[in-house]
């Protein structure tokens, strides 16, 4: 596992305290592309499940999972996926 994508996983853990989480590293599928780097860890999806996103909207979920990750993305990742559920949803 690389240092980013561990990274992201323990901000992630620490602030929603997810009942799934999944951070994968898709940067190898984007080689060649803008945004990619030599070694990867440019580009990721994320599958959280946590309490923290029930009842809120698809878009505050996304807002705060990026502000969570802000000094991420303004470095290193170029690329965020995310699917973000409460635990009612999967």
């Amino acid at each position: 596992m690389g240092e980013v994508r561990d990274r992201i996983a323990a901000k992630l853990a620490a602030a929603f305290r997810p009942a799934r989480l999944d951070v994968t590293d898709e940067s190898a599928a984007h080689a060649g592309h803008a945004g990619a780097r030599e070694g990867g860890e440019s580009h990721f999806h994320v599958l959280i499940v946590a309490e923290a996103f029930a009842g809120k909207s698809r878009l505050e979920r996304q807002r705060a999972v990026n502000a969570a990750l802000a000094e991420e993305l303004a470095g290193p990742v170029h690329a965020l996926r995310m699917t973000v559920k409460s635990p009612s949803e999967g």
